[in-house]
């Protein structure tokens, strides 16, 4: 049962740290990276899907994305698409290939990323806690019902609390690194 459970708790804690890697993937630096996109829904055929599912997404240069649909038609919905998101760029329609620029990060933005990355990375934090809490509550539940010992209830909540340490710590990594990329010009 205890092994169970660090071992739940873990795996729980790797799917926070895993959603926040997303998370700052989507978050605009200066240089082009096509992960941007993967958040982007076309209109295809009456459904919503990804844009990877509709066309060749590339990197042309470090400042640019270019972006092939498979089919002539989806072009324009594809530039409209990405046009309409919330990143704020401005695709240029050439024939069969969209290119998507990335426009240079003012020092006003790159602070303002830097705050939303903080946001996020504190979000990762709760969770990991909030896992942590969980997981001791657990414990708690596990000796009132007498189905484990206070000693293993000890050491059980001692390596729940390194296994929130280590995530807390990859997390402020993953955050340090977000940050530095933002701040490079």
């Amino acid at each position: 049962m205890i092994a169970e459970l660090k071992k739940t708790t873990e795996q729980k804690m790797q799917k926070s740290i895993d959603v926040l890697k997303a998370d700052l993937a989507k978050v605009r630096t200066g240089r082009a990276h096509t992960g941007l996109l993967d958040h982007v829904m076309v209109e295809y055929y009456g459904n919503m899907v990804p844009i990877s599912q509709v066309a060749n997404v590339t990197l042309v240069d470090a400042r640019t994305i270019g972006v092939q649909p498979w089919e002539k038609p989806m072009v324009q919905k594809v530039e409209k698409a990405i046009r309409d998101s919330d990143l704020g760029l401005n695709p240029a329609n050439q024939g069969d290939i969209i290119r998507v620029p990335m426009p240079a990060l003012t020092e006003e933005r790159r602070r303002d990323l830097t705050k939303v990355v903080r946001h996020e990375g504190e979000n990762a934090k709760i969770a990991v806690r909030n896992l942590r809490r969980d997981a001791n509550q657990q414990l708690k539940d596990a000796i009132k019902d007498k189905t484990i010992s206070e000693d293993d209830e000890r050491r059980t909540q001692d390596d729940i609390q390194k296994l929130t340490d280590k995530h807390i710590n990859e997390i402020d990594k993953l955050l340090a690194q977000k940050e530095q990329e933002l701040m490079q010009i």
